[in-house]
C-alpha cells in the first residue's frame, strides 16, 4: 500500500581531488531524515493474534518497571531491556503500515531505511552509513524500520571470491553489532523471512507473522475501501464469501479499479460485477506471476508403460 516519503538518498557528487571513500556526511549531505508516522492502528485492519503480539511487544515500554524490577527481569534478561520486530508475511497485509502505527502509539517518528538509501559503491562506505544512521535515530529518538528487511539481513557470503563479497560480510557484521548494542526499538519488515540470516533471526527478540485476511476481515476491508458516496449495488458478504487469498492491498487494488471501469463507461454506479471481475484479475495475476497457471502434475509409470507408448522398444 503506498506509504509516506521514504529518506531521499543523496545524489553522487563527481569525484574532487580527494576522492576515494568519501563519506556522505563529510561532505556535508544530510541522508536520513525521520519523519511522522502516516497511519494508526484505527486506519489498518488486522488478525486479532496479530494485533495482540504487536501490543505484547509494545507492554515492553508501559510495563518497563513491573518487569524488570518488580518482577526481577532485570538480572534474569539484562540485553532485552529494548525491543526489535520482525513483521513478516503476505505482500499488502499491512506491514508497513503497521510500522507507522507502533510510532504513532509510541509517539515517535518514524526513520524509514532500505537498502538502496545506505549502499555505497565504494568498499566499506555502506558499513559507515549504518553506523552513522543508528547514531542519527538515537540522537532523534526515532524508531529505526527496515522495510524489505531481506535485502539488508540476507545470509552472509560463505565462500568469498571478491572484494564485493567481502564488503556484504563486513556490512552484515557491522550491522549485527549495531542491531545487539542498540538500546531502542528497531522495526524490520519483509515478504521473505527464509532470506534472513540466522544471526539476525536469533538477535530480533519478536518475530509476527503477517496472516492474510480472513472472512470476517475481508469482509471489513470491503466495507472500509468502498466509499460510503460511492453508488453502487455490490455485496460485501458476498465479495468478502468468493474470494478469499487476498490481501488488503488486493482489495484496495480491486475497488480503484472498478471504479475506473465504471466511470470510464460512464456507468451509474459501481455495480457488483466490476468488483468481481477487479478482484478475479488480481487474482490471476498473482497465480501467473507464482508459476500456478504453468506447473505441470508428475506422476510415475512403470516401464510397461513406457514400452507400450514407445512400440515395445524403451527410447534411448
Amino acid at each position: 500500500m503506498p506509504l509516506g516519503k521514504r529518506i531521499a538518498a543523496p545524489a553522487e557528487k563527481p569525484p574532487g581531488p580527494h576522492a576515494g571513500n568519501p563519506s556522505p556526511q563529510a561532505e556535508g549531505f544530510t541522508l536520513f531524515q525521520a519523519e511522522e508516522p502516516g497511519y494508526t492502528f484505527d486506519d489498518i485492519i488486522l488478525n486479532h493474534d496479530t494485533y495482540d503480539a504487536i501490543q505484547d511487544v509494545l507492554a515492553l515500554y508501559g510495563k518497563r518497571e513491573l518487569l524488570f524490577d518488580q518482577w526481577g527481569l532485570g538480572a534474569t534478561h539484562k540485553k532485552q531491556n529494548r525491543a526489535g520486530i520482525n513483521l513478516y508475511g503476505h505482500p499488502g497485509t499491512g506491514k508497513s503500515m503497521a510500522a507507522h502505527a507502533i510510532a504513532h502509539q509510541l509517539g515517535k517518528k518514524l526513520l524509514i531505511v532500505d537498502y538502496s538509501q545506505i549502499e555505497s559503491k565504494y568498499v566499506g562506505e555502506t558499513a559507515k552509513n549504518l553506523v552513522a544512521m543508528f547514531q542519527y535515530a538515537k540522537d532523534s529518538q526515532s524508531i529505526i524500520f527496515f522495510d524489505e528487511a531481506d535485502a539488508l539481513l540476507s545470509r552472509r557470503v560463505t565462500n568469498m571470491s571478491n572484494s564485493t563479497d567481502v564488503s556484504v560480510n563486513q556490512t552484515r557484521s557491522v550491522l549485527l553489532v549495531l542491531i545487539n548494542d542498540y538500546d531502542d526499538l528497531i522495526l524490520f519488515a519483509t515478504n521473505f523471512i527464509t532470506n534472513y540470516d540466522p544471526a539476525f533471526i536469533r538477535r530480533i527478540p519478536a518475530h509476527i507473522k503477517f496472516e492474510l485476511p480472513d472472512e470476517e476481515n475481508r469482509r471489513r476491508l470491503w466495507r472500509m475501501y468502498i466509499p460510503r458516496k460511492m453508488p453502487t449495488d455490490a455485496d460485501i458478504q458476498k465479495l468478502a464469501a468468493d474470494y478469499s487469498g487476498v490481501s488488503g492491498a488486493d482489495i484496495s487494488n480491486a475497488v480503484l479499479n472498478a471504479s475506473l471501469r465504471a466511470a470510464r463507461r460512464e456507468e451509474k454506479l459501481v455495480c457488483h460485477a466490476c468488483f468481481a471481475e477487479a478482484i478475479e484479475r488480481i487474482i490471476s495475476s498473482k497465480a501467473d506471476n507464482s508459476g500456478l497457471g504453468e506447473q505441470a502434475s508428475r506422476r510415475t509409470v512403470s516401464e510397461d508403460y513406457v514400452k507400450e507408448q514407445f512400440g515395445g522398444v524403451l527410447p534411448k
